[in-house]
């Protein structure tokens, strides 16, 4: 399928090589939102689903075809696309907090020790004690749904470390107090919503509309301002198409589209053991036939092990404002396949809006040349929803309240809790049981005391008297009689 044009060639992509993933790069305002549009409608075209990021707010014109304005105009001219059509596409609005999409949720469980540690900035120590929570939790069938539920279970390792230690090791208390304040701030952020139930259904992504695939849309303008919990959501779902998708092989198209913006907030700062499970998803997750495309400002943004398996290239205009820059476009520009004589470095700098350098794979996976193009103009609006607009199609939607109405069976909190008042009522129990002990105690030493006191006062005349007195009483009178 054609996606741009320049003044020799239209250029092709093969879509039975899109699986093979792919980059989209380049500086701010040279055009990548255009491109990934682009190319979702192109997939969308074809019967694929496609999933994207919406981290400006700014692409739900997906569902409005585009209207001709004097300056599309012009690049239609320019372009030689005289019968360049306009077209609207299916699309579904997700967002994670629920206010301008379906509500999209995990599990804590879903989610993981790796990812959640991630998602909290968690240090190495303080990540392998979580390792250890969810471990005792998955021993004793305790399961973790949302943030309470893991909050309770933080609480009782902590309460328990002691008992848990030789089983389990030492769970340190100040590393349960940095996972519990992290934990509060995430809630704090309203990504406490994102973990529950009911737990999003892969196949929902899947979906197609007539002969179109449906375009996933997350609102993540919000979502954007979290960036570890974006990075590691996102993450998660391509984890769970990974999983839950069969291997296919080589196909004619992919399977589904997965469009990661923001890249770079994936690999910054991130562990090797987090790294090591981007790379591991990405190499294997072809197989299942679905493409991954990364969206970022550099192509270096990408680690090498992950840019190595990028077959597909889009690459706009780059800065290069420093040194450092400057030998990185000239890294960028030797790891393109080039004909003699091509310039692709001083290219890279030169590019106008909305041009790339592109470079795709042809039908034997094989890299074509790089070749400099403008990009297609998309099909569907640039100008986003309106808010009312965008409220109707949710309503209108097919699965509208399968994911709005939350549910909260019984986890890890609840058992916790009901094992907690039952032992409550039983350390209840126990206590006015001591309490009456110590009431008879206190009849006893009162007593006690009245026996001491009298023992005391058999040594006088008076007590002599009252002691004979009372055991008169009891035994009867046995003293000699007075003869009258």
């Amino acid at each position: 399928m054609i996606v741009a044009k320049n003044s020799v060639n239209e250029i092709d992509f093969d879509l039975s090589v899109a699986n093979r993933h792919g980059l989209i790069a380049g500086a701010t305002g040279t055009g990548k939102t255009v491109t990934l549009k682009v190319l979702a409608e192109l997939f969308s075209n074809n019967g694929v689903p496609v999933f994207l990021a919406d981290v400006k707010g700014d692409l739900s014109g997906f569902a409005k075809a585009n209207t001709l304005t004097p300056k599309l105009e012009k690049r239609l001219e320019s372009m030689g696309l005289e019968d360049f059509s306009f077209d609207s596409f299916p699309l579904m609005l997700w967002d994670l907090y629920g206010k301008n999409g379906h509500p999209i949720h995990t599990t804590i469980s879903d989610m993981g020790p790796l990812l959640l540690s991630q998602v909290l900035g968690l240090n190495e120590t303080q990540g392998q004690v979580l390792s250890i929570v969810f471990k005792i939790a998955d021993d004793n069938g305790l399961l973790l749904l949302d943030t309470k539920d893991l909050k309770a279970m933080l609480n009782f390792v902590s309460e328990n470390s002691a008992t848990l230690k030789s089983e389990y090791g030492n769970i340190s208390a100040a590393s349960v107090g940095a996972i519990l304040r992290a934990l509060i701030v995430l809630e704090n952020e309203g990504a406490d919503s994102f973990f529950g139930e009911p737990a999003l259904d892969i196949d929902d992504f899947l979906q197609t509309e007539g002969q179109k695939g449906v375009i996933n849309l997350l609102n993540a303008t919000t979502l954007i301002n979290s960036p570890k919990l974006y990075s590691s959501f996102l993450l998660w779902l391509l984890s769970e198409l990974f999983e839950k998708l069969p291997e296919v092989g080589d196909v004619e198209k992919p399977k589904f589209v997965f469009f990661f913006d923001e890249a770079h907030l994936l690999f910054d700062n991130a562990p090797k053991s987090l790294l090591d499970k981007i790379e591991q998803v990405v190499r294997l997750i072809r197989s299942k036939g679905v493409g991954v495309y990364f969206i970022s400002q550099s192509p270096l943004d990408i680690p090498d092990d992950v840019l190595g398996q990028l077959g597909n290239k889009f690459v706009h205009a780059l800065r290069a404002y420093t040194p450092k820059d400057q030998k990185s476009i000239k890294a960028i520009a030797a790891s393109f396949r080039q004909e003699k004589g091509d310039d692709v470095e001083e290219s890279l700098l030169a590019l106008g809006v909305g041009e790339a350098m592109i470079s795709t794979l042809d039908s034997n996976a094989t890299p074509q040349f790089v070749q400099r193009a403008f990009i297609y103009p998309p099909q569907s609006a640039f100008s986003p929803l309106e808010e009312v607009e965008i409220k109707e199609h949710i309503k209108n939607s097919v699965i509208f309240g399968v994911y709005e109405q939350e549910i909260d069976r019984e986890s890890a909190y609840e058992i916790l809790s009901a094992k907690a008042m039952k032992q409550n009522q039983i350390d209840s129990d126990i206590a006015d049981t001591y309490e009456k002990k110590e009431e008879s105690s206190e009849i006893g030493k009162v007593l006690g005391a009245f026996a001491s006191s009298a023992a005391r006062a058999i040594g006088s005349q008076v007590g002599r008297q009252i002691v004979r007195g009372i055991l008169g009483a009891i035994l009867g009178d046995t003293s000699p009689k007075r003869r009258r």
